[in-house]
């Protein structure tokens, strides 16, 4: 395989809505790169981006998907990704390995969730970024319009390098700002000169000079000339152009034809051009190991190596694969190298350059370029593989909190271990979900970041693990507390001939601030009580606090004070005093107020203008405290505090009010007491299913 200059590489994601036409952009790129022999296309389930299963079966992006072209002596490597908030991890992940991100946006739609997400994540990465209007051969399509909403929600940075002569069904090519040229194409997405068009002449002319003011905005120097000279020489244009998008005070936007390939060979030969190769970044940053500290590595050939693992996918009749990026060094087929996470090395067995399925085996990766490992013993998604002697860690990807839960059991006995071990194998692969065992609550809970992600796990774990599972409504971790005092003895007294068994102790409890927990204290004075007993006692309240007399919650939040008790020189026991310890609290217990708590979220959602009435409507009818809003982009973002019972399926409620814009977050606050009707209504349904039990 051939080997690249690291000038040569641009690393680009391809992020934007589910439905902005990204699969079939990159499928346009492998045909003009010679990938493909015909265009495929996601309804027919034949693209190289969406090869798996549940892609081809559901027609979306499930999973980020590698691709990599040579043209014009430039190599692309491009990251196909996933457009609804439920595959985030695939997002977050591609964006790290990504130096530029182009954001794909519907020429007959609007701003979608997709969008803002994309950009959001773009932000926070800093990446460089453009916009890529596609779809502009449609019916209704628009260019003008659909810049001016990118310029209205995302500022003044977002500047057209190109306009397309004719929209819509009157579509014919591009006129390039920079050169001040136009260009037809043919059906292969080949671009031929033309003269710009005569009624087209002003409005270009007023483009591009708008473009170069905005160029020499990026440089002092460049500003300077352009105000003296009222012009820019070309190299100075090259120059500025690409520095403004390096330093991201320009967003260049582009218009283009995935279906007809128009306009694809005019962004690949401005990428080539103008966008960052991993050179122009100089360094990679990192943290030494075990370590806040941050170190650098120029980015070169001799340097050690800094291998990140963006991805980790199980695929069958392979095993594992480990897509990487190099961000320095280089990586051959043997190395050994050190895998900063669990502190031990892995030797590099087989490499590939991939496009989807497709892989083709390499024995060198340099730097800045990506590829794939096969069947390493433990890395994982998120990983860094660098030199032993020197090592440098990539910060681990950070996701967002799991927004959705539900709980799980087998169907068939004895398959709980194969429920988590499947569910193990596969968060290695997306960490963005997570199970947990709940001993309290008696149930297996799994968490994702929205139904759709849900639904295609329980569908791996039944194909790739064989497990059949029924799905349940989570149940509620209440906690039961006291708000009033009390003061009881109990006396545990049992003769069945022979030794006996006696313990005598008085109690008082009485309620403790909201999250204090429980305070035990020990006042016996005058030996009533032998030392040795009394933490036999405190284990017996305990014990009974697991399981409160209320409803069985655990019980919350209150001090006992062991104040007075009698003991047999003979009969008394730690057994006994346990005893008494327990049936003590309990009376206690019920004769303090006893109340239930319920956990409190905070929650934030953040919607477009029009749905703001209708989450704040909905949140107040799930018991919810508006605490404030605040503007974010185009819309608002909503804080509230939510009870988590008035939670479940919220994300189905949050789509289905904003039609698919809004996106919401979710984090635990605080335990409150719950409305007396609805204690009532828990505390007889667990009294019920007591006695069913």
């Amino acid at each position: 395989m051939k080997e690249y200059k690291i000038e040569q590489l641009r690393n680009i994601g391809l992020v934007g809505h589910g439905t902005s036409g990204k699969t079939s952009f990159a499928e346009a790129i492998l045909n003009i790169g010679g990938i493909t022999s015909r265009l495929g296309k996601v309804e027919e389930g034949n693209t190289v981006s969406d090869y798996t299963e549940e892609e081809i079966n559901r027609k979306i992006s499930i999973s980020a998907t590698a691709l990599n072209i040579e043209y014009k002596n430039t190599k692309f490597n491009l990251i196909d990704m996933p457009g609804y908030a439920d595959f985030i991890g695939e997002v977050v992940g591609g964006l790290r390995v990504a130096d530029v991100a182009a954001i794909l946006f519907d020429a007959t739609g609007g701003i979608e969730v997709g969008t803002e997400m994309a950009f959001r994540y773009t932000d926070k990465y800093n990446t460089p970024r453009c916009f890529i209007i596609n779809k502009i051969e449609k019916e209704h399509a628009e260019f003008g319009s659909k810049v001016q909403i990118l310029q209205d929600h995302f500022g003044i940075h977002v500047i057209p390098v190109q306009l397309p002569i004719g929209e819509g069904l009157n579509f014919k090519g591009i006129v390039d700002l920079i050169k001040m040229k136009a260009y037809s194409y043919d059906e292969s997405g080949t671009a031929a000169a033309m003269d710009i068009p005569d009624d087209m002449q002003s409005s270009a002319q007023e483009a591009h000079e708008k473009l170069i003011e905005n160029v020499a905005e990026s440089d002092d120097a460049l500003l300077e000339k352009f105000f003296d000279a009222g012009e820019l020489s070309p190299e100075e244009i090259q120059a500025g152009l690409k520095k403004g998008i390096s330093e991201q005070s320009i967003y260049p936007v582009f218009a283009v034809s995935s279906l007809t390939m128009a306009g694809v060979t005019t962004f690949l030969d401005f990428a080539a051009e103008y966008f960052p190769s991993p050179a122009d970044f100089g360094e990679v940053k990192g943290l030494k190991p075990d370590s806040d500290e941050e170190i650098s590595r120029p980015v070169s050939e001799g340097a050690p190596p800094v291998i990140f693992i963006f991805k980790t996918v199980s695929e069958s009749h392979v095993g594992e694969l480990a897509y990487f990026r190099v961000f320095t060094g280089s990586v051959k087929q043997g190395d050994e190298l050190y895998n900063t996470s669990f502190e031990d090395t892995e030797k590099i067995a087989q490499m590939y350059n991939v496009n989807g399925k497709n892989r083709k085996e390499v024995s060198k990766v340099g730097p800045g370029d990506m590829g794939a490992f096969v069947k390493l013993r433990k890395t994982h998604t998120g990983d860094t593989l660098t030199s032993k002697s020197d090592p440098l860690m990539i910060p681990k990807l950070e996701f967002p909190e799991p927004v959705v839960d539900i709980g799980v059991r087998p169907i068939s006995k004895g398959d709980e271990e194969k429920i988590s071990g499947g569910l193990a194998k596969l968060h290695e692969e997306d960490p963005t979900f997570m199970m947990r065992v709940d001993p309290e609550l008696k149930q297996t809970l799994l968490y994702a970041q929205g139904e759709l992600q849900m639904d295609i796990i329980l569908n791996k774990l039944k194909k790739r693990f064989g497990v059949d599972v029924e799905t349940e409504k989570p149940r509620i971790p209440y906690r039961e507390t006291i708000k009033g005092k009390a003061e009881v003895q109990y006396k545990y007294k049992k003769q069945t001939g022979g030794k006996g068994q006696y313990g005598d102790v008085h109690i008082r409890v009485a309620p403790l601030p909201r999250g204090e927990g429980f305070e035990f204290v020990n006042a016996i004075s005058g030996g009533v009580i032998p030392s040795k007993f009394i933490p036999s006692v405190e284990k017996g309240i305990v014990e009974a606090m697991t399981e409160g007399s209320l409803a069985g919650y655990q019980v919350v939040d209150l001090k006992v004070e062991l104040f007075y008790g009698s003991y047999h020189t003979v009969d008394s026991s730690d057994m006994a005093f346990k005893i008494a310890g327990s049936m003590a609290f309990k009376d206690a217990f019920l004769k303090s107020n006893p109340v239930l708590l319920e956990p409190i979220y905070n929650l934030e959602v953040i919607v477009p203008d029009d749905y703001t009435g209708d989450i704040m409507g909905d949140i107040s009818s799930r018991r919810g405290k508006i605490l404030g809003m605040e503007p974010e982009g185009q819309g608002q973002r909503i804080k509230a505090q939510v009870p988590l019972a008035e939670l479940y399926k919220y994300s189905t409620a949050v789509r289905s009010m904003t039609q698919g814009r809004g996106v919401f977050s979710r984090s635990f606050s605080h335990y409150e007491e719950v409305p007396r009707e609805i204690q009532d209504k828990l505390v007889e349904e667990a009294k019920k299913e007591k006695e069913q039990s």
